[in-house]
């Protein structure tokens, strides 16, 4: 009775015990955990890994002087918990993607938390003004966006003409089917499968009713690049690393569902077309400078240097599907354009799959020094749009759907090289002083 006794006092006492973390916003209190968890669900859907986030709230605590809290974070909600009493905020993510530009803003929150030029009170009313900008892809930008984005990667990956032409019109459809779906919850499991299944239909009649015999993986898989969850696996595999076990595993076992059902979908486009995709033409960046075709006409490959002119299409296509502003599109053409010239440099001497790891940390440092100098283009973002030329989602996409064993291999050893050089561009950039933003 005397265990029992103190146990009620205990808990008697704790739950008197006034909040220890608190701020005061309009005159009312507002626990520091509700605003950290806030900030928080603001960034996971802002794309950042879990790893990351709790990082970045990690930071903002300590930057802000608060003692006794404990962060946790899942895929989609932030538990923040007082270390004394127990007691748990915890705040759900709403799920709704952010724009590039949300997602600059919303980093560029995180560092002015980070160097203690923006007070915690303030998170209410900043996330409040990043979210209000939330608004459903504008119908040309996300269609434009689209085609230039399998066109870039179709000339990128020295496609035959006949293949970027159809790449960009396959895109354009994909993009129309993705805007018209993306409305409907229920059907977004069903977008990848569907945009699969179309662009291979298309991409096989068009083969067969000109005799195209050639037909490189890029002229199926560009037009879907955008639904590739490359990164969403690469940022698995960088959570499992940061003994994120449970996210990592879900996001993976995520990623890998939707790579499943575009595999589906090119086999039945395949199967209904009767389009053979060629196996051996997947490459990775650092190895597109050695494919090329004695063909001549609608067959011939674009020559090398369009593959430069391409890298630019494929940055602003990427940032008009993502919904960049200028200066990010102007900073996603720089840095991916250095992506490819850096992996195109040291493939040569190191491999494709070691070169990927080498650009990843070396980008990742130049992006963070880009911050330093201009923070409003924070490295999170700007290295995004290099991050999706590097991951190599469609090698593996087309292992899936050919079936083959040994291709699989690639992609894989790809990304985990991926995954330790952007952990080790990661630990570098700490040497660096980061700005806090201007406004």
């Amino acid at each position: 009775m005397v265990g029992i006794g103190s146990a009620l006092t205990n808990l008697r006492d704790a739950l008197r015990r006034p909040e220890a973390h608190v701020e005061v916003i309009d005159g009312e209190t507002v626990p520091i955990g509700m605003l950290l968890g806030t900030l928080g669900a603001l960034l996971l859907d802002a794309g950042s890994s879990v790893t990351d986030v709790r990082s970045a709230l990690e930071k903002t605590r300590d930057a802000a002087g608060v003692d006794g809290l404990a962060i946790g974070v899942l895929p989609a909600l932030v538990i923040v918990s007082e270390a004394a009493t127990g007691a748990a905020t915890i705040v759900n993510a709403e799920g709704i993607e952010l724009s590039f530009r949300q997602s600059a803003r919303a980093n560029r929150l995180v560092l002015g938390l980070e160097r203690g030029t923006i007070a915690l009170a303030e998170i209410p009313a900043r996330v409040r003004s990043i979210r209000q900008g939330t608004r459903p892809p504008a119908p040309l930008p996300w269609v434009l966006g689209n085609a230039l984005t399998s066109a870039g990667l179709a000339v990128v990956f020295r496609c035959p003409w006949w293949a970027v032409l159809v790449a960009l019109a396959v895109g354009a459809l994909v993009g129309v089917i993705g805007l018209l779906l993306r409305r409907f919850r229920e059907a977004i499991a069903v977008v990848p499968f569907l945009a699969a299944f179309c662009a291979t239909a298309v991409v096989g009649l068009v083969a067969a009713g000109t005799g195209f015999d050639h037909v490189p993986l890029y002229a199926v898989c560009a037009p879907v690049a955008v639904f590739v969850p490359g990164a969403l696996i690469t940022n698995a595999l960088l959570e499992l690393t940061a003994a994120d076990i449970v996210t990592g595993s879900a996001r993976l076992m995520q990623g890998l569902i939707m790579l499943g059902f575009m595999a589906a979908g090119i086999a039945a486009g395949s199967a209904v077309t009767g389009l053979h995709v060629d196996p051996t033409s997947a490459a990775l960046v650092g190895e597109v400078a050695g494919i090329g075709t004695d063909r001549a006409g609608w067959e011939a490959v674009p020559p090398l240097w369009a593959s430069w002119v391409a890298v630019v299409v494929l940055a602003t296509g990427i940032s008009l599907v993502f919904g960049s502003g200028w200066r990010l599109t102007a900073a996603s053409v720089v840095v991916m354009v250095t992506a490819y010239a850096v992996v195109s440099w040291l493939t040569p001497f190191s491999g494709s799959v070691v070169a990927t790891g080498l650009a990843a940390a070396l980008l990742f440092v130049a992006t963070r020094v880009l911050e330093r100098i201009v923070p409003v283009i924070p490295a999170t973002v700007s290295f995004r749009p290099a991050f999706l030329l590097l991951v190599p989602g469609t090698v593996g996409l087309v292992a899936l759907s050919t079936f083959d064993a040994g291709a699989l291999a690639t992609p894989l050893a790809t990304f985990i090289s991926l995954c330790v050089g952007t952990k080790i561009g990661g630990l570098l950039p700490g040497l660096f002083a980061r700005s806090a933003p201007t406004h």
